[in-house]
């Protein structure tokens, strides 16, 4: 099991569990870069970078599911074009949604939930359905998300994470979607700020999770290879 689980209603996941999920804005249709302060801005984040941050990105030997499994070639890639999509410019804004992914995923071994398996609930950030409805509804229009629905109940909802799941650059685009759309640009200014408080602020006032010392490691490993 990658982490406890939270049973309280919301839209995102602790690792692959449900998690928690605040009432955020939904301006997903506009994003405004937070001011950097002076702080670093960053290019793409690199395989060894990610390698560095966590080693277990390394490989996918031995990935219980290979078939979700992204090794740190294929998540950098697929970050990079994230970053650059959604506007994600500073190194705490990198750091965070990495940290943030990592931690969900398992370490990029999963791109869905299987504990406890719930229907619909997925991609590098394991978002819950509500969530994951609006982000295929943003990539792959209104018209698909109908399609995919139309099979009902569980099929529907994993139809749906399907259209989502299709690609990487799908897949691990997601984080980036969620930060840059449902956060208040208070929140995106305290990540930018690289600050604990900041990063800490994400996950409960954004993501509506509560504090795991788990959660901070990759943060801190991120931060530091980045910044370097």
């Amino acid at each position: 099991m990658l982490c406890k689980t939270v049973l309280l209603a919301g839209a995102l996941a602790l690792g692959a569990f449900a998690a928690p999920i605040p009432n955020c804005p939904e301006n997903e249709n506009s994003y405004t870069a937070p001011s950097t302060d002076n702080k670093s801005t960053t290019g793409s984040i690199t395989a060894a970078q990610l390698t560095q941050i966590a080693p277990e990105t390394a490989s996918c030997s031995g990935a219980p599911f290979p078939e979700e499994c992204a090794d740190a070639t294929t998540a950098a890639t697929a970050l990079s074009k994230s970053f650059d999509t959604y506007g994600i410019k500073t190194a705490g804004e990198k750091a965070a949604l990495i940290a943030y992914t990592l931690f969900e995923s398992g370490n990029y071994k999963y791109s869905k939930n299987h504990f406890p398996g719930r229907p619909g609930q997925g991609t590098r950030m394991m978002a819950m359905p509500p969530f994951i409805a609006k982000y295929a509804t943003a990539v792959a229009g209104a018209d698909a998300v109908a399609t995919a629905s139309a099979a009902g109940g569980d099929a529907g909802l994993n139809a749906v994470l399907a259209l989502v799941n299709s690609d990487d650059e799908k897949s691990f685009g997601s984080a980036a979607w969620f930060y840059s759309t449902q956060c208040t640009e208070d929140v995106k200014a305290g990540v930018a700020a690289e600050t604990v408080e900041g990063w800490h602020n994400f996950l409960t006032a954004c993501v509506g999770t509560t504090l795991d010392e788990a959660r901070d490691t990759p943060w801190v490993a991120a931060k530091a290879v980045i910044l370097a």
